[in-house]
């Protein structure tokens, strides 16, 4: 069988198998020159194993579409030479020829954020501090990834040590929303959430602090998953819950549960299966009881992927959180601002001070006007937060809300200063309806909604239960069921067009 009858015949003979061995029922074969790049993560993994697609096909496949949309785009920066890249996937088609398999992810193209260091890359946090500075050794994370087989062609852009839902940096510049590269990806995880809405990369990686996996992947149309903060960090636990966590991103579900499997540290996703929606009762937040300044559009069509929801059989209801929200945004700065305060000797050593993006500075200056009292009274209402958690959870299997409060916006903004007529007072204000998440450590992903008249893709919050991280990837598996959002893909504009 050769890999265009491969690719027909999974495409019309879709296979329900486990996550492990998933072959999807929604292959995209436009045409034997990118078809490559249209195969999700999970079924090129099986076309490469199977042998119906060699590494050094996939490898020129992806390097060619890079080569195409990334100067517009601009979501993979410092690329490996295609030469070195073919050679390594020449080196993988020959440990496959001795039957030597290195993974799931043998001799798939892979970034990685520019958050963590991959051995022998680039790694500028995308400050000009370290716009030279070459990684020495692997992330524990990417080291995982490294053993699964991938090949690393380069970084995923950023903003500047990760600060901020706008992916731009002094050193690379900005990063454009895959369906609008006018636009903001969002971010942080922006560079990784492009590459995977404009195809240039099978599967991703990032990480999530203020909605960092889960702004990009509304505004990019794919799946950003912020799992439960013990499931990927050594360092969390249930009692001490981390502010940030490492996660995957996927074209779809199945795709950002393989790399969950891979980056975990207890491997226990496969065998997921779509979730039966008959009698699951949803907690629908909107926008806190006119809480959060939202812009026109985002709520109804969050509401109205969640009337599809309903069709299927799930309970949907309209609720309100028995808390102060205003205490809430007070305890998440509080944490935020005082744990900057670890990039003190940037701030007084004059020389790199200088250097520091605005935002940065004022975090840094707003850490140093804490004491040990404001930390405890932040932590006080942090672990309330999780009572109430508790008690919401306690009645419904998700809670829901909008992934962010405004549709992508031009990516030559820094920030959002208002939101329908409301003034935003910090540069992260913007970005508030995530922090619910956040604070309380738990399960998160972002799942479509759809376009705006304009063409602006949102997505909404599915927020599980702590620990219940499968429970909100099978409801993600069974939302794909009944929603097409993910079918529809943008329009690319090339570097030549």
């Amino acid at each position: 069988m050769d890999r265009r009858q491969f690719i027909k015949t999974t495409a019309t003979h879709g296979a329900l198998l486990s996550v492990a061995s998933v072959i999807s029922n929604k292959l995209f074969a436009a045409s034997l020159s990118s078809d490559l790049t249209d195969l999700s993560a999970s079924d090129l993994s099986i076309a490469i194993r199977t042998k119906k697609a060699s590494c050094v096909e996939v490898m020129q496949a992806y390097l060619d579409r890079i080569h195409r949309y990334n100067p517009v785009y601009n979501a993979i920066i410092s690329m490996v030479d295609d030469d070195q890249l073919l050679n390594q996937a020449g080196k993988a088609d020959q440990a496959l020829a001795r039957n030597e398999y290195w993974g799931w992810m043998h001799g798939m193209p892979h970034a990685v954020k520019d958050l963590k260091p991959v051995k022998g890359l680039p790694y500028t946090d995308g400050s000009p501090m370290f716009a030279t500075r070459i990684a020495q050794e692997d992330d524990p994370i990417v080291a995982k990834i490294r053993n699964q087989g991938a090949i690393f062609i380069g970084k995923t852009n950023t903003p500047e040590f990760g600060l901020g839902s706008q992916s731009y940096n002094p050193i690379f510049g900005a990063t454009g929303s895959a369906y609008n590269p006018a636009l903001t990806s969002g971010g942080s995880s922006g560079g990784a959430a492009c590459g995977l809405g404009t195809h240039m990369l099978p599967v991703a990686d990032g990480s999530d602090m203020m909605g960092s996996l889960r702004n990009p992947g509304a505004y990019n149309n794919v799946i950003g998953f912020r799992p439960s903060t013990n499931v990927v960090m050594s360092d969390g636990d249930e009692k001490d819950r981390l502010l940030s966590t490492s996660g995957p991103m996927g074209r779809n579900t199945r795709d950002a549960i393989r790399l969950l499997q891979t980056i975990a540290l207890s491997p226990d996703f496969d065998h997921l299966k779509p979730l039966k929606l008959e009698n699951i009762k949803i907690g629908w937040m909107g926008n806190l009881d006119n809480y959060l300044a939202m812009e026109p559009g985002i709520i109804e069509l969050c509401e109205a992927s969640l009337a599809s929801v309903a069709s299927a059989g799930a309970k949907v209801e309209k609720i309100k959180a028995n808390f102060t929200m205003s205490d809430l945004w007070q305890c998440w700065t509080t944490l935020r601002h005082y744990r900057r305060l670890n990039m003190l000797h940037y701030y007084e050593d004059p020389a790199t001070r200088n250097l520091l993006k605005p935002e940065l500075i004022w975090e840094i200056e707003q850490g140093l006007s804490l004491n040990e009292k404001d930390v405890k009274a932040a932590n006080i209402i942090r672990n309330n937060w999780y009572g109430e958690l508790d008690r919401l959870f306690g009645q419904y299997d998700f809670l829901v809300l909008p992934t962010a409060q405004v549709f992508p916006f031009p990516k030559e903004i820094h920030w959002p200063k208002q939101i329908n007529g409301r003034q935003m007072d910090t540069y992260h204000r913007w970005m508030e309806v995530v922090i619910l998440g956040s604070l309380g450590g738990i399960p998160a992903i972002n799942v479509p909604v759809g376009f705006d008249a304009q063409g602006r893709t949102m997505g909404m919050q599915i927020l599980g239960k702590f620990g219940d991280d499968k429970k909100v990837l099978e409801f993600a598996l069974a939302y794909e069921e009944i929603t097409n959002h993910l079918t529809h893909r943008p329009n690319l504009i090339a570097v030549d067009d």
